[in-house]
């Protein structure tokens, strides 16, 4: 059983970054730990957590489906909680984990309680259904907000997303080729993983530095 946050980076950071997986991976995923180590090596205090059901799974052979988002906002908020961050909070995470955050966020900006929201491949629909957007809330956040997106992600495209009807208080950054973990084909791209999470991790933190905080 792993500790309730996996913690990384300079303890003495300016700004903590809490991180929450995707729907079918855990936090200590390969593509969770790339990031979180991409995002540690820039100078962030890094934590990442669980949600019951995925924590769960650990110690259950069976492997329930996760639930709907919006009912692990209650989660999200008490991860808040437990994590007592002293100075500059930034919440997030990967895919459903940066939607659910995204959910929870400008109540606990309004209260103080985070500087910004960063998601790591946004799932703007599902795959396949584009029609089905995920974007309702997103119109008018008012939390400042860096959404790191693959152009080729298959949960949202560089050629779809500029459509949706976004809060200004977002900032895309697009990465050449990258899916939905951010990777891209470096045979085509000429990109590899690492150079992307290297580009995201710099990204976020000249976004960070320009926080109101």
């Amino acid at each position: 059983m792993l500790d309730r946050f996996l913690l990384q980076g300079p303890q003495d950071a300016r700004f903590t970054i809490l991180l929450a997986h995707g729907a079918g991976a855990p936090m200590d995923s390969a593509s969770m730990t790339a990031a979180a180590n991409a995002l540690a090596g820039v100078g962030f205090r890094v934590a990442r957590f669980e949600f019951a059901y995925m924590a769960a799974r650990r110690t259950s052979e069976g492997r329930k489906p996760p639930p709907r988002a919006e009912t692990l906002n209650p989660e999200y908020e008490a991860a808040v909680a437990e994590l007592g961050a002293s100075g500059p909070l930034i919440i997030g995470g990967k895919s459903m984990g940066g939607r659910v955050a995204s959910m929870v966020a400008d109540d606990l900006h309004r209260r103080g309680k985070i500087a910004g929201l960063l998601c790591l491949g946004y799932p703007f629909h599902p795959p396949g259904q584009p029609e089905k957007l995920r974007t309702g809330h997103l119109t008018g956040l008012t939390t400042p907000a860096l959404i790191c997106q693959g152009t080729r992600d298959e949960f949202g495209t560089r050629d779809e997303v500029p459509g949706y009807d976004l809060s200004d208080r977002i900032e895309i950054l697009w990465l050449e080729d990258g899916d939905h973990d951010l990777k891209p084909r470096k045979t085509i791209s000429g990109f590899s993983s690492a150079d992307h999470l290297s580009t995201m991790a710099k990204a976020a933190k000249a976004w960070a530095e320009r926080l109101p905080v």
